[in-house]
């Protein structure tokens, strides 16, 4: 009996982190998600145009490293901040160019899709508790596929290929949010910082992905 509540009471402390866990990691994601919204709003506006959005990405790259040093101290909350403003500031001259066209409806779309596809995966994750581990070594061969694919299409430059690495790349991030998501509730994730850091990046890179795919498509 008594080693029955002991292993009880460990099990429940188990649950107890993971449960806290999850919620940091929805809550600094929302609030990254909110900050990226309104640093993509100001770059829109200032009109930063394409240099500021490749000087913002190469930030974003290295505040990305920074993070994953930071993430155990209090200090990567604050990278976390200014790898996600980064982020949101580079998308702002994208938004520009599709409303200087005419076409920001298709960011709303992309936008609302990429909710869908968030929103409908974590929740299927969550309720049906699978076990996505597996899938770790499949989803990472597919990145570097995705990326050669990437790298060849600059210099063939054809719509159909585009078409199919934007799509590959969905699959993908959509494979990443269920492993990343399962891994937090399986304890495989303990750190919410890294956790949010990953599932902000499947989500960032979906929407670009749509945005893209409707742009082609639209033409």
């Amino acid at each position: 009996m008594e080693r029955r509540t002991l292993y009880s009471s460990a099990s429940n402390t188990s649950a107890i982190e993971i449960n806290k866990v999850l919620r940091n990691t929805y809550m600094l994601l929302a609030l990254t998600i909110g900050f990226s919204a309104i640093t993509a709003t100001i770059t829109s506006m200032m009109n930063i145009g394409m240099i500021g959005y490749f000087a913002m990405i190469i930030g974003a790259f290295i505040s990305l490293f920074i993070v994953q040093k930071k993430a155990d101290s209090s200090a990567g909350l604050i990278w976390v901040f200014v790898f996600t403003g980064l982020i949101g500031g580079s998308i702002g001259p994208v938004i520009s160019m599709y409303l200087a066209n005419g076409a920001g409806h298709l960011v709303a779309q992309a936008l609302g899709a990429t909710a869908v596809v968030f929103f409908s995966l974590s929740a299927y994750a969550l309720v049906s508790k699978k076990d996505f581990s597996f899938m770790g070594g499949f989803l990472m061969v597919g990145m570097v596929v995705a990326l050669l694919a990437i790298v060849a299409n600059i210099f063939f430059q054809m719509p159909a290929i585009s078409l199919a690495i934007n799509a590959v790349i969905i699959f993908i991030m959509s494979g990443f949010i269920l492993f990343d998501t399962s891994r937090v509730i399986h304890g495989g994730e303990t750190n919410y910082i890294r956790a949010t850091v990953s599932l902000y990046l499947s989500i960032y890179n979906i929407f670009m992905s749509i945005l893209s795919i409707l742009n082609i498509t639209e033409d």
